[in-house]
């Protein structure tokens, strides 16, 4: 199986993770990451919570789950570990010294018999079935392994579906959390898997937990796979949505079996398997994007199946295109985003799909013709969006065609050569994006964060002062325009926001008075005689 390996600069961007807030209490999370390391990192007991043993073991098994994961190595809990530790995932662990998962297990023979014990009411009984077997035909079609399905008896494969203590010694957890577990090869309870009932299982529905998808990674286990580290992998350990119709078994799965089993010999010549996808490397010299966007306020890198969204503080995320998109492209041509609508829009051969958020705009994918295009133009090669004059340029070999969203036509004399319009640019565009920096690698965090920086005394760049025009400056201005947020008697993190942060106009300098209402949700801001309802 692939070895972690870690991010590096992007064509020039420090890549990095844009964590959301953290809902839970404090004493919570504490309790959460505990039985979390315990669970999937072999965190064992230790005399007194507080002792200095404790704290060693536990800042340990952070670390540990940080490098599985490609997040930053600190071995302390902040909100993008924690973020990661709640997505919903296998029960499976990490980590092959845990006691119920050993190294090296395989199956001593390739003829392997399953059986379902029960079903779930989720699903029909027809979806089930076909279900599970598609999924064990995933590793079928890589290795000699065969499976025949019983009706009665024990089978090497027991599948059933349970919540809560279901008979075993590892209860599920309720909605979302662990989906899963299974057992890696022996006798018993080995080869077995269990879906938690207390999900939502769909046969290919992506409102709920695509059966196929969960059931392949969990056959995985059942033939002696441990998880992988490479985000594309089947065996990752959190869900990712792929279009289950299409779906082709990883290359670092097909790696990882076939250490264990072999290759398929069963191959038929005339009809080759389709070749297993690679999950791109930011760090290959030679990688060649295929699309490059905004995203509000992120900046998003396309290749093959996945992407990689940067924010504003530099480290990325990997992610397949499908998990957020599911009826997405993948291997687009290009991408841009249209600030003035807050859409984003992808281009696949002589289709153009339009996303808002996580949704695809009713009406789409749509042809080229809809933004303009000649029906000569068979796909372009990438995009960009002027939010100064409301035009979109679109590459085509070494030309470009302009087109004016306002007015939904092209712009006369379409299409011109690159080079007169991006002097010495003379090859192909393959991806194109304008992103409003301030011509240094540090980009600015947007209100409250960052306030300005400077850099020492040297040539170039060296003495220069840059601020952050996302901030309110002031000439001589007090605290008025700040809020604070308290916990007890501790300033929460982050505080304290200027006004804006709940929901105020820039003209509203303070306010006289608040006042919130359990009942609605909302709070009154009171500005002389006027008042402010929000929902913050």
């Amino acid at each position: 199986m692939k070895t972690h390996y870690k991010f590096c600069i992007l064509i020039g961007l420090m890549m990095t993770v844009n964590s959301g807030p953290i809902s839970r209490q404090p004493e919570e999370d504490d309790a959460f990451v505990e039985s979390y390391l315990k669970k999937f990192y072999n965190l064992t007991e230790q005399t007194g919570t507080a002792s200095h043993g404790r704290f060693s073991q536990m800042s340990l098994k952070i670390a540990e789950m940080q490098k599985f994961f490609g997040l930053t190595v600190t071995g302390t809990m902040d909100s993008e570990t924690l973020n990661v530790m709640k997505k919903p995932r296998c029960g499976v662990p990490d980590v092959a010294q845990y006691s119920t998962f050993g190294e090296g297990l395989k199956w001593k023979t390739n003829e392997l018999t399953y059986r379902i014990e029960n079903y779930t009411p989720d699903m029909t009984a027809a979806e089930v079935d076909d279900s599970i077997e598609k999924a064990l035909q995933v590793w079928a079609r890589v290795t000699p392994l065969r499976f025949t399905r019983i009706y009665s008896g024990t089978a090497d494969i027991m599948i059933s579906f349970g919540a809560g203590s279901h008979g075993d010694f590892y209860p599920f957890d309720g909605p979302d959390g662990t989906l899963a577990h299974a057992f890696a090869p022996s006798v018993g309870i080995g080869g077995d898997a269990h879906f938690d009932e207390d999900e939502n299982f769909t046969f290919r529905s992506t409102n709920g937990y695509v059966l196929f998808l969960v059931a392949a990674h969990e056959f995985g286990h059942s033939l002696g796979l441990s998880h992988s580290s490479d985000p594309g992998a089947l065996m990752y350990p959190m869900y990712s949505y792929r279009d289950p119709n299409s779906f082709v078994l990883p290359k670092d799965d097909v790696n990882g079996i076939q250490s264990l089993y072999g290759s398929n010999t069963d191959v038929i010549p005339d009809k080759p398997d389709p070749t297993p996808p690679v999950t791109p490397n930011a760090c290959d010299p030679n990688l060649v994007l295929d699309a490059v966007t905004t995203l509000r306020g992120e900046r998003v890198f396309f290749k093959n199946s996945f992407f990689w969204r940067v924010s504003s503080n530099n480290k990325a995320e990997q992610h397949l295109i499908q998990s957020f998109w599911p009826d997405a492209p993948d291997n687009i041509d290009a991408a841009y985003e249209n600030t003035a609508q807050d859409k984003i829009f992808l281009f696949k051969d002589q289709k153009v799909w339009a996303l808002y958020g996580y949704d695809i705009v009713q009406g789409y994918p749509k042809s080229l013709s809809s933004v303009g295009l000649p029906s000569t133009v068979k796909k372009i090669s990438a995009a960009l969006y002027d939010p100064d004059t409301g035009k979109t340029l679109f590459f085509v070999d070494n030309k470009y065609y302009s087109y004016d969203e306002k007015r939904k036509v092209m712009d006369k004399g379409s299409p011109k050569l690159v080079e007169k319009r991006f002097p010495g640019v003379t090859g192909k565009i393959t991806a194109a994006f304008q992103y409003r920096a301030h011509s240094d690698s540090y980009p600015f965090d947007g209100p409250d964060g960052t306030l300005a920086h400077a850099f020492a005394p040297s040539v170039g760049i060296g003495g220069d002062a840059h601020f952050d025009d996302d901030e309110n400056f002031t000439f001589r201005s007090t605290n008025d325009q700040k809020v604070w947020a308290l916990y007890g008697y501790d300033i929460v993190q982050g505080y304290p926001k200027s006004l804006s942060s709940v929901g105020l106009p820039s003209t509203v300098k303070k306010i006289s008075a608040a006042l919130y209402d359990p009942d609605t949700g909302k709070t009154l801001f009171f500005v002389d005689n006027k008042y402010y309802s929000k929902k913050i």
